[in-house]
Parts: structure tokens; C-alpha cells; sequence
């Protein structure tokens, strides 16, 4: 009888307590569409329960009042000091990827952020680097010589194609292409570089041809979607358009119609954008070539970014000489909005590091602001659509070669816990282009990995939970 009595009773009496629980959030996933009052259980980094019964946990975090989303995964990233991480951790994000520019190394750049990283991490196999490589360029995150301007030779070609293929087999989870940045690479190369991506499976993540915020006409940005999209249709190659808000400028609605009549005719075509009129980039690159002699005017659209100074020509050709970050306004808040709503945008950073204070407000705040600006002050995007642009529309640009991500951008049972907990009426980007180095607020925790690596809305400064995005590795 006492058997048959204890076999009776609820299981749950059983259970024992997860190792977190976060009661009464709003919750959001992008995958169910489910906007509810909710209770989550974790244990051993995953989302083991999600209950509208309160939960036994061995932590508590009272989530009252609070969205719980999953974390923000941000696929377009520079930095290199890990410490930087801590205002992308302030921005909501749990996985930080370098995809647009990428590296040339793949393994090294793995190794370099084992049990280091604030966040989960990740990086493409290069195009400019590898380029950089091969061809002997020695510019620093860009090339500045051959690599730049001028032709690769078969045997050049050759190795670089050898390089992308090494990086892929390595487990790289995309393929990145500055093309903007080198000019000197034929349409035939890029279409050879999209082969290769093809054959892994993996996607193209691509900064188009004669296009950003400093320079380019208008012509050439459709050019340059065009070049891209056709390689894509060529080869059979996924393709991710970087800032389409800069890229685009004031041709952004007209890009973002080509990229949708793309994707009506079956072309794997998907692309992202940042909350900001001003860009970024480097003053030394190839992107400034023609500033050699240009109006006041357009000198006076750039900002160094050490000084805050607009400048002229006479400093242009400067720090163009020294070389540096520099800011480019050059774009309108009526062309970043039409990209910001676009159903067919991501949202990503473009971020890097914030050195001594200095840098793009990209860098810690493209994630608050987006909920602060256009969620909440403007009720333009709804709180689960800009969510779905920041967690689940990532995670499935990349999911198809990295089968890790298939557990990230959602909340559901087995998922990865990386997950964002925010207050939405308190969120608020606080970085400004004069002050980068401001943390957002309204982000109160951020679990990555199942780890609190934000605290009552400060960064733990002790937690390195991050690992490594990388598709499997072929020997």
C-alpha cells in the first residue's frame, strides 16, 4: 500500500530544483510567438522548463515586470579586446560574430578567446584578410596596398581560393567580403570565392561594391547589389548583405526592393542594419580614395573619431596618412528608419572596440536602441518583431552550417540560456558619437550559457561563459 501511495503522488514533489529560476517575466519567443506571463527553469546551461506554475530553483531572479527574451546575437562584430564585450553584454547580446570582414586564420582566432570571452563568439573566413595575406598588403583590419588596388594573379587567386576552402573546412561558420574595400578584386574572383562558399554551405556575408555612407553614387549601389545577388544565383551561394542602412543611403527602399524581388524568385538573400545616420569605418582604406580632392562639404560630413573634429581637406589628408577611425555622416534618419522596419532586416552593430572612451555608439547601444527608439517612443516595430529581428533571424541565417545555432534566438525547452532579461520601459541606448564608452540601461540580467554574466544591470566582470560559434570541423 505505501508503494502503490508514493507512486501516486505528483512527480514534481520528486523533482529536484533547478539550478535557476526566473519567475513572472513577460516572456518572448520569436519561434512560437508566445508573449507571456511565464516561468523558466535552467539547469546545466539550458532551458529545462517553462512553466505557468511557479518553479523550485536553487537561484531565484524575480522577473516582475520584466521581458525575458532570448539573448541578442549580433553577426556583425569587430572587436578584438575582449573587455569591449562588456558593452555589447550591456546592449542584451550573448553571441558577438565577425562575419563581415572576417579573419584569415580561423584557428587562431578560436584559440585566442578559449575561456576568455564575456560572450559566445565566432568568425568567417575572411576575403580582405586572406587577400591581405597572399598578396603582402600591410594595413591594419583593411587592406591599404595590393590587396586594395590591384589584381590578383592566377597563382594569387590560387591560394587565396586554397585559404577561404582551409578556413571553411576548419569550421568557419561564413564567408566574408569587404568588396568595397578591394577594388582591385574582378567580378570573376568574387564569383570564385562565392564557389566556394557554396560548396560548404556556407553563407556570404558580403559589404557590396562603390556603396556605404562616404562614397559612392547612386548607380553604383545598385551595381553593387546586383554583382552580389548575381554571384549568389551563379554559384547557389547564400548571401547576407551588410547595412543595407549605410550601404543603401539615400537608394536604401530601392535595394531593399531588389533584395525582396530576389528572394520571390527562390535567391537565399537576407540583410541586416544599424539604428544610426552616421557610419564608421577606417580613414586610411580604399574607401576613401576618392577624397583626394573633394568639396569642403564633404570633408565636413567626417568625424575623427580621436578628437570629435569635422574635418577638411588639408586634415583629411592627415590622418589619412596616420590612419584611424573615422565617422562618416553621410546618410538621413528617414533612410535608417525605412531599413530599420523592413520585415527583410536583421538588426547587427557593426560594432568594435572602445578604446579610451572613443569609437561609434553602434558599439554598445544598437540593441537598446532599437527597443527604446523605435519599440517603445515611436510604437513603429512591435516589441516581438524587433525581437524576432534580433534573436531568431540570426540564429536562422546561420543555422543550416552551424547546428548550435538551432538552440539560439529561441526560448524553449533544450535551447541554449542565453537569455536577456530587460525592463522595456527603461531601456535606453545612453552612447552618443561624442561619448561611445556609455553602457545602455534597462538591461538588468544576461545569462550566457546558463551563466549570469549581467547582474542587476552591471556586467560580472569574473564570468567568461562564451563559446565558440564554429561549424563542424572536416578533417
Amino acid at each position: 500500500m505505501r508503494s502503490l501511495l508514493i507512486a501516486l503522488l505528483p512527480i514534481a514533489l520528486f523533482a529536484q530544483p533547478y539550478d535557476l529560476v526566473i519567475r513572472q517575466a513577460r516572456v518572448l519567443d520569436p519561434e512560437s510567438n508566445l508573449d507571456a506571463i511565464r516561468h523558466v527553469g535552467i539547469t546545466t546551461g539550458k532551458i529545462a522548463a517553462i512553466s505557468e506554475q511557479p518553479l523550485q530553483g536553487r537561484t531565484h531572479i524575480d522577473g516582475t515586470g520584466l521581458v525575458l527574451a532570448p539573448g541578442f546575437i549580433d553577426l556583425h562584430w569587430h572587436g578584438i579586446d575582449l573587455a569591449s564585450g562588456r558593452y555589447e553584454l550591456m546592449d542584451g547580446v550573448t553571441t558577438t560574430l565577425e562575419l563581415e570582414i572576417g579573419v584569415a586564420d580561423i584557428d587562431k582566432y578560436y584559440a585566442d578567446r578559449a575561456g576568455k570571452s564575456f560572450l559566445n563568439y565566432g568568425a568567417a573566413i575572411g576575403h580582405p584578410p586572406t587577400r591581405m595575406k597572399v598578396m603582402g598588403d600591410k594595413g591594419d583590419f583593411l587592406p591599404t596596398g595590393p590587396a586594395a588596388h590591384q589584381r590578383a594573379t592566377p597563382e594569387q587567386l590560387e591560394a587565396i581560393k586554397r585559404s577561404l576552402e582551409q578556413g571553411l573546412r576548419l569550421g568557419a561558420p561564413a564567408v566574408g567580403f569587404g568588396i568595397a574595400y578591394t577594388h582591385g578584386a574582378s567580378y570573376a574572383e568574387i564569383i570564385d570565392m562565392f564557389r566556394i562558399a557554396a560548396k560548404y554551405g556556407a553563407s556570404c556575408h558580403v559589404h557590396i561594391r562603390g556603396a556605404s555612407s562616404a562614397a559612392g553614387a547612386l548607380a553604383d549601389r545598385e551595381l553593387g547589389v546586383s554583382e552580389v545577388i548575381a554571384a549568389a544565383a551563379i554559384t547557389g551561394a547564400k548571401l547576407h548583405i551588410v547595412h543595407i542602412n549605410s550601404s543603401g543611403a539615400s537608394s536604401t527602399a530601392s535595394l531593399l526592393r531588389i533584395i525582396g524581388d530576389a528572394r520571390a524568385r527562390g535567391i537565399d538573400v537576407t540583410t541586416e542594419a544599424y539604428p544610426y545616420a552616421a557610419g564608421a569605418t577606417r580613414i586610411e582604406s580604399a574607401l576613401f580614395d576618392s577624397y583626394i580632392d573633394r568639396l569642403p562639404a564633404d570633408y565636413q560630413r567626417l568625424q575623427w573619431s580621436a578628437t570629435g573634429e569635422r574635418l577638411t581637406r588639408e586634415t583629411f589628408l592627415k590622418y589619412r596618412k596616420q590612419g584611424g577611425l573615422v565617422l562618416t555622416h553621410g546618410n538621413t534618419e528617414e533612410n535608417v528608419r525605412t531599413a530599420i522596419l523592413s520585415p527583410l532586416t536583421m538588426i547587427a552593430s557593426d560594432g568594435f572596440d572602445v578604446v579610451e572612451g572613443q569609437g561609434h555608439p553602434r558599439s554598445a547601444a544598437t540593441f537598446s536602441k532599437i527597443l527604446s527608439k523605435y519599440v517603445r517612443e515611436e510604437k513603429s516595430l512591435s516589441l516581438m518583431d524587433a525581437i524576432r529581428k534580433m534573436t531568431l533571424m540570426p540564429a536562422q541565417r546561420l543555422e543550416a552550417r552551424v547546428p548550435a545555432m538551432r538552440q539560439k534566438g529561441r526560448i524553449k525547452v533544450g535551447a541554449d540560456a542565453d537569455l536577456t532579461l530587460f525592463d522595456p520601459a527603461q531601456i535606453k541606448d545612453q552612447a552618443t558619437y561624442e561619448k561611445a564608452a556609455q553602457f545602455s540601461t534597462g538591461v538588468r540580467y544576461v545569462l550566457v550559457n546558463g551563466h549570469l554574466a549581467v547582474r542587476d544591470g552591471k556586467p560580472v566582470e569574473t564570468v567568461h561563459a562564451g563559446q565558440p560559434i564554429r561549424a563542424p570541423q572536416l578533417y
